[in-house]
């Protein structure tokens, strides 16, 4: 087994690992085989009023609980409407599963008050709430009606209000349904499965992948084919076995209460130092600067010429890891939709993820005819190997700014000591002389090795936060005072290990006719990092049911208008229009 690979791998999997440490494991629901009590015997709720208050009292079943969040009381007369300012004790916090989020839940019984406007009577009252099951089943949003007259306070029995009802019982009974049957049914799940092939497949273009592939491709050139369809299938396994490693990573912080979307392990400083290490030696054993030998056996040789299925597996792993900085955009979609579901669905588009960036390879290996139109390797392929390390050195330059902007400018700088560290620990490796100055030698490494540990360390345990000149920092809080003050926003969700994030910026965003119109239509300009994991960020993505970036959203200046979403792939033109909508401003 080539232990480089393996060894490799074994960082991987831990690297991916140790970003799961803190997540723990969630006790799965309990199931109810019992019917669902309705909304009116799960949330019994009496009206009383008295000296100008109103407050509702809630008698909730046992295994029922009420959404803090979802409370609203307006009064309505015939020439005006009015929200009420509720008063109301602290709930418990929760990881809800329905909305993906910790909120604040009531259990048991609930006390909600509200002072009464100084209208002539009678007028009414309408009080929206939504409450869950333990179970499992969320019932949809409950509106009732209150009349407030000389006698008091009454619910009334409208015909709307019992067809209301009725259709929410229907409704649950369809959420129960959906939950129930079997992930084959899922609407578009097809079309989802699709395109993460095709997402996949195009991974092997990116330049973190198009070196390793395309000289291990070279490889199937002559020599047994029966050999090479095993290797195929066990590359296509090494591919799909990570990208379901990360899956289930992901499935399991979801399940813990931790959101977690797809790119997070780019979020860890950790793992993109290792990345960065791991594309330099990669770059620099490509370029032939670096000739690893002895128990280490040379890189480049094992992922070319590596016989058998275990170097193939391990060079499907391989690919996986250095696939993880280059996302398209065919994947965004597969991966929001995919986390969305339940795990079974959740796993299969990943594993499509995975079989798509295999594909070529795979086809590759069970064609000798297409085989054998690949170049017979020969002097070229040293000139050929070189030329595909400067790629890989691209790549490290990339991840060093994401590292940079996670950190510092001092700590990226560090990182590349560290890579250089890393690399001289390799060089004085393979000089070691015979004799007792072996040991010399061979401690000179170790002190190097240390070094790199230690720099390496340092980068990463430092942070330092950027701020933008041009945007201003989302957050919640920001996004609805603007709002409440009627002004116009723009959210840009970001992140700088996302590539169509930073060209939208180049070319659509931080462009001076974009920001001018800004100003002079009185538009907020909102950006939200996601370089490093963010809570709130995250909570909007899910918010617009998206588990990556870029998500872009317009407001409009009506607070109770909702947000344009805009597409993933943006022009300044298309950038314009879109505030001119959301700001009123009449077309030129």
């Amino acid at each position: 087994m080539p232990r480089f690979i393996a060894l490799l791998a074994c960082l991987f999997s831990f690297s991916l690992a140790a970003q799961a440490q803190n997540f723990g494991a969630s006790d799965a629901l309990s199931s109810n085989e019992d019917s669902f009590l309705s909304v009116e015997e799960a949330y019994l709720v009496r009206p009383q009023t008295r000296d100008g208050v109103v407050t509702f009292q809630w008698a909730i079943a046992d295994g029922y609980y009420l959404y803090r969040h979802q409370f609203a009381v307006q009064a309505e007369s015939a020439s005006e409407t009015l929200n009420l300012e509720m008063s109301m004790p602290d709930g418990k916090r929760k990881y809800d599963e329905i909305f993906q989020e910790e909120l604040e839940v009531y259990y048991g019984s609930h006390t909600l008050s509200v002072s009464l406007p100084d209208w002539p009577q009678p007028f009414e009252l309408t009080l929206q709430s939504q409450g869950c099951a333990d179970a499992g089943l969320c019932y949809p949003p409950r509106t009732q009606r209150f009349k407030v007259g000389d006698s008091g306070i009454v619910e009334i029995e409208a015909s709307e209000l019992i067809k209301a009802e009725s259709e929410a019982k229907v409704a649950s009974e369809s959420i129960q349904s959906l939950a129930d049957a079997p992930t084959g049914s899922t609407p578009w799940l097809p079309m989802v499965l699709l395109f993460a092939l095709v997402g996949g497949m195009i991974l092997n273009l990116m330049p973190c992948v198009f070196p390793v592939l395309s000289l291990k491709a070279l490889s199937l050139s002559g020599g047994d084919s029966r050999q090479h369809r095993i290797n195929g299938w066990a590359y296509t396994v090494g591919v799909v076995v990570s990208f379901v490693l990360v899956a289930v990573i992901i499935l399991v912080a979801r399940s813990a209460g931790t959101s977690l979307g797809w790119g997070f392990q780019l979020q860890q400083p950790g793992f993109v130092a290792f990345l960065v290490y791991l594309f330099f030696l990669l770059g620099m054993n490509f370029s032939g600067a670096l000739e690893i030998s002895g128990r280490f056996a040379g890189l480049g040789q094992q992922l070319t010429e590596g016989h058998g299925p275990a170097p193939s597996f391990f060079t499907g792993v391989l690919a996986a890891v250095v696939a993880s900085p280059c996302t398209a955009p065919f994947m965004a979609t597969a991966i929001g939709f995919t986390l969305s579901q339940s795990a079974a669905i959740a796993l299969l588009v990943f594993v499509c993820l995975g079989f798509g960036m295999a594909l070529p390879y795979l086809i590759l290996s069970h064609s000798p005819a297409l085989a054998a139109r690949l170049p017979q390797p020969g002097s070229w392929m040293i000139t050929f190997k070189q030329a595909l390390s400067f790629p890989l050195f691209f790549t490290c330059v990339w991840l060093l700014v994401v590292f940079g902007n996670q950190t510092s400018a001092k700590d990226s700088a560090m990182l590349v000591g560290g890579a250089i560290a890393l690399m001289l620990t390799f060089w004085i490796w393979q000089k070691q002389p015979s004799g007792a100055s072996r040991w010399f030698v061979r401690g000179l490494a170790l002190v190097s090795l240390i070094a790199t540990v230690h720099v390496t360390l340092d980068a990463i345990r430092s942070e330092e936060e950027q701020a933008s000149p041009l945007w201003q920092a989302y957050s919640p809080e920001t996004l609805s005072t603007l709002r409440a003050e009627g002004r116009a926003v723009f959210v840009d969700l970001t992140a700088d290990w996302c590539i169509t994030c930073k060209i939208n910026e180049k070319v659509a965003l931080d462009v001076h006719s974009v920001e001018a119109f800004a100003q002079s239509h009185d538009i907020t300009l909102l950006r939200g990092d996601w370089t490093r994991a963010d809570p709130d960020i995250t909570a909007l993505l899910h918010e617009f049911e998206r588990n990556g970036v870029p998500l872009y959203l317009m407001y409009p200046a009506d607070s109770q208008a909702p947000p344009e979403v805009l597409p993933q792939i943006l022009t300044p033109g298309l950038v314009i229009d879109a505030m001119r909508r959301a700001s009123g401003a009449e077309a030129l």
